[in-house]
């Protein structure tokens, strides 16, 4: 279980903290809106409302305990640029910040944050990789250059363990894990072979992965 707090609550800061209280963390919203934070706070462990713009406001809040701090503001530039200096400076372990564009994703890497994720960009890309290949199930872009991919084998992998089907030397692609009817594999060994039904999930870099499909 993990302490996490999200500042903002807009739709994607809504979701994401309701969805993670309900995969077992302990979840504190903070968002200046009295209404929104009234709407959510049955459903997460902590709701506050706090204006980041006021300096040191995250401070009395005690939030260096937290082990994770997602900023989803986005759209407004200053606030997410405060909420996420004054997250590095209380040491939070983690940050991970909501960007609208390229040039804000910039910015918030180069204050601290550890990744950032810009949600539209990142869904129309998975959208697109889901429609344009055919063997990509679904994907998750790591970061501008790397993704996770679940696929369906390549046909040259089929009836050949992985060290046989050179995936790393000749596709330069790791498979992490496979899903089959036993389940999920995680730690998979060299010598397993690939069966045409099994469903991989594969990190590597983007035009690697897309020579790949």
């Amino acid at each position: 279980m993990k302490q996490i707090v999200v500042i903002g609550c807009g739709r994607f800061g809504m979701n994401l903290a309701i969805t993670l209280e309900k995969l077992g963390n302990r979840v504190m919203v903070i968002d200046r809106d009295e209404d929104v934070i009234n709407s959510i706070a049955s459903k997460v462990t902590h709701s506050i409302i706090c204006d980041v713009r006021v300096e040191g406001s995250l401070e009395e809040l005690g939030l260096a305990n937290f082990d994770i701090c997602v900023v989803a503001i986005g759209s407004d530039y200053k606030s997410s640029i405060i909420a996420t200096v004054e997250a590095k400076e209380l040491g939070i372990p983690k940050i991970i910040a909501k960007a609208t564009d390229s040039v804000q994703a910039m910015v918030l890497r180069k204050i601290g944050a550890d990744r950032v994720i810009i949600p539209e960009r990142d869904m129309g890309i998975r959208v697109a990789n889901n429609i344009s290949n055919s063997n990509i199930l679904d994907s998750i872009n790591l970061s501008d250059e790397y993704s996770l991919v679940e696929i369906a084998p390549i046909s040259d992998w089929i009836g050949k363990s992985i060290k046989e089907s050179e995936v790393r030397n000749r596709y330069h692609v790791n498979i992490v894990a496979i899903k089959n009817k036993e389940g999920l594999e995680i730690n998979v060994d060299a010598d397993y072979v690939i069966k045409d039904s099994d469903i991989l999930l594969v990190a590597g870099r983007n035009d690697w992965i897309g020579k790949l499909v």
